[in-house]
């Protein structure tokens, strides 16, 4: 083992322990009692704030059991939601489905399909921090601020549910994240509805405690008022008629509601993609300019990507989630004994992001003509990928594209993978027929 370790870098080293300490701690077969807490964004709100998080973070934890059960026993707080619609985001049912042990029943129904499938390299809590994730190079999703690359929505919104389970059957190419086209579709809706769960638990952990330092007096102590959080533990559902109503409560239910009315109008905020124009050598003609910016463009993608995506750009900058516990804080992702403190609360080690090299051919959101429309028009979220002005019809100004151009610019893309160009291909089809009819040969 010495001798590895001299050999393969630290990470791979250290993945290998945790994912054999892990295949040791009995198994399949073993649950766990709690959802871990997020102690990076506890460390990051006591920076960012200079404010103690302790108690903060203990009563946060106990209202998010209290309304999102455990990792064995996972329960919806439709109680405390407001829209119909959102109540029944997710299915009780397949949620409790997907979560806990790995077994089946008689009718080999599978049970535990987010332990067996998924938590190894996205985590319990779906923090990305499972016991694979040092071996990836990108890291899993940490699904817990809420924010998804690989959607047809806006860059602020969040996915569709269809978003979702297209990704599971799909995979993300040139990342660990595989298919799972071969699984049941009844335990993918199972687990695409735990992923969903995840997301909403977590991003509410996370506004809650900055609700908590923010609303409710927890800069200094726990509160003893109804602003303490504690005081909603005990509750079961909200009486509109009582006297008063805690304000911890209602902060916490607001919060709750615009998390999950975020996934409830997802659909709305998909990005329209109008009729494909032609695909021909003059579209690409022009979609290679916009794309190198000729004569003072409105968009600069090789500025990232490189000369004919080629990834040759020297570029250093991060995703989000590396972002929020660094250059946020005006700590440099370089400075190791600043990352320190967040890496020991379980941060991944800051790993540099790079742009897309093109030319390859491979696309982690899907490389079909609609897919890359929306990622010119929404960017993609979390990442220094930015969006590009485009105007809603033909006609535009001089600072944003129209419809057609982004077309220009995804076939243009969709060359430098290898793709011909039909206008091209039909025109070489009809030389063919034609050479066949006079008995040529090509």
């Amino acid at each position: 083992m010495n001798a590895l370790r001299t050999i393969l870098p630290v990470d791979f080293t250290v993945g290998v322990i945790l994912v054999t300490g892990l295949m040791s701690i009995g198994g399949c077969d073993s649950t766990v009692k709690q959802f871990p807490s997020n102690r990076v964004h506890a460390l990051v709100v006591e920076t960012s704030r200079d404010v103690p998080t302790d108690a903060a973070m203990a009563d946060v934890e106990q209202v998010v059991t209290a309304w999102f059960g455990t990792p064995e026993k996972p329960t919806w707080p439709s109680e405390w939601i407001e829209l119909p619609a959102a109540r029944q985001l997710v299915d009780l049912d397949r949620l409790q489905r997907a979560s806990g042990r790995v077994y089946s029943d008689k009718q080999n129904r599978h049970f535990g399909l987010y332990t067996e499938h998924c938590v190894t390299c996205h985590g319990l809590a779906g923090g990305g921090d499972g016991p694979a994730s040092l071996l990836q190079n990108p890291y899993p999703r940490d699904f817990r601020a809420g924010v998804f690359k690989w959607k047809s929505t806006d860059r602020s919104a969040k996915p569709t549910r269809e978003d979702v389970s297209k990704l599971l059957v799909r995979g993300v190419p040139g990342t660990g994240m595989p298919s799972f086209l071969r699984v049941d579709s009844d335990d993918r809706e199972a687990l695409v509805d735990y992923v969903i769960y995840l997301a909403v638990r977590g991003e509410f952990e996370r506004k809650l405690l900055d609700d908590a330092i923010d609303e409710l007096g927890y800069e200094d102590t726990r509160p003893e008022d109804d602003a303490s959080l504690t005081s909603l533990v005990g509750l079961s559902s909200r009486n509109d008629e009582a006297a008063s109503v805690p304000v911890a409560l209602t902060v916490a239910q607001d919060r709750l509601n615009q998390i999950v009315d975020a996934w409830v109008m997802a659909p709305e905020q998909v990005i329209p993609v109008p009729d494909e124009t032609g695909f021909d050598a003059l579209s690409v003609e022009r979609g290679r300019d916009l794309f190198h910016a000729v004569e003072g463009g409105i968009v600069n993608c090789a500025g990232c990507h490189g000369p004919n995506g080629d990834a040759t750009v020297a570029t250093v900058d991060f995703d989000d989630w590396t972002k929020e516990f660094t250059t946020r804080l005006a700590i440099s992702p370089e400075d190791k004994a600043a990352v320190k403190p967040f890496r020991s609360a379980g941060a991944l080690r800051p790993r540099q992001i790079f742009p897309r090299k093109l030319s390859d051919g491979v696309y982690r959101g899907g490389g079909q003509g609609e897919t890359l429309y929306r990622r010119v028009v929404a960017g993609i979220a979390g990442t220094p990928m930015p969006a590009a002005p485009v105007a809603e019809s033909s006609s535009q100004d001089t600072k944003t594209l129209s419809p057609q151009q982004v077309w220009d610019i995804v076939h243009f893309v969709q060359t430098l993978g290898g793709v011909p160009v039909r206008g091209d291909a039909l025109k070489s089809a009809v030389e063919d027929a034609e050479s066949v009819e006079k008995g040529e040969s090509r």
